[in-house]
């Protein structure tokens, strides 16, 4: 007989992606929230990339690791209302 085990996972803030060009003339994807980071030829790659290498980090890390990497990037995304734009 196999047990299943279930694996709690921490609820989590909205997630968010930064994509940028790299030097290489690839797009870099990194969700800050998470510290995962991936890349892409288009942007729109590097969007779908960094999505799956974040599923995949939230499958197989532990509750604990997940909440630490929340808690020591604390980031907080917010826009920005400029005065003289």
């Amino acid at each position: 007989m196999v047990l299943k085990t279930t694996r709690r996972k921490p609820k989590l803030p909205p997630l968010t992606a930064v994509i940028e060009p790299g030097v290489d003339g690839y797009f870099v994807a990194t969700c800050p929230e998470l510290d995962v980071t991936s890349q892409g030829k288009t942007r729109k790659e590097a969007e779908d990339m960094v999505r799956e290498a974040v599923e995949l980090f939230l499958e197989s890390a532990t509750e604990k690791e997940v909440k630490r990497r929340l808690a020591r990037r604390n980031v907080v995304v917010k826009p920005l209302e400029l005065a003289h734009a």
